[in-house]
């Protein structure tokens, strides 16, 4: 079975992205507590709903797939969707977050990038768990498939289509 069907969601994932967001808004803007738990609660909902049903669904496992959240010239729909949620324009919400940021959210990863030639920095990274034998199979635990795709993710395409100059150098952070 795919790694992602016997793991079910990306939860992890899809809450690293939302409290990095909501931090900026907690930070940078006027929003109480009460807007900014409607805003992260409506913005996980939607990436969630947005997973399970429209991620590459032509993948071993419908619903295992990427999702690249993108702020520059246009404002990303669903972070727009839960900024009006809340009462915050368009125009607002380009000014609480930081311009030209790519998040993306991946399996087991989710990492950014500030400005078209920032650094790419690691927010969230976890290992696919192990899968355990059925009791009395005299099997222990055996490691879980690696990851075998043909598509790459949108990070990766990215990077592949901006390589006109020699590569940058990235910083990556870990946290558990």
């Amino acid at each position: 079975m795919h790694t992602l069907c016997a793991r079910g969601t990306m939860k992890p994932e899809i809450s690293a992205a939302v409290g990095f967001l909501s931090r900026f808004l907690r930070v940078k803007g006027h929003v109480n507590d009460r807007q900014l738990q409607t805003f992260s609660q409506t913005l996980q909902d939607m990436l969630a709903e947005q997973y399970k049903h429209h991620w590459f669904p032509d993948r071993p496992c419908k619903g295992s797939g990427y999702r690249c959240i993108r702020i520059n010239h246009k404002m990303d729909p669903l972070v727009g969707q839960a900024g009006q949620r809340i009462g915050l324009s368009i125009q607002q919400l380009y000014l609480l977050l930081p311009s030209e940021l790519t998040l993306w959210v991946d399996p087991f990863e989710v990492s950014y990038r500030i400005g078209e030639d920032g650094s790419i920095c690691v927010l969230y990274e976890s290992q696919p768990a192990a899968t355990s034998a059925p009791a009395g199979t005299g099997s222990s635990v055996s490691s879980a498939p690696p990851l075998v795709d043909s598509h790459i993710s949108c990070k990766e395409e990215l990077l592949v289509l901006s390589r006109t100059s020699p590569a940058k150098p990235y910083m990556m952070t870990v946290s558990s």
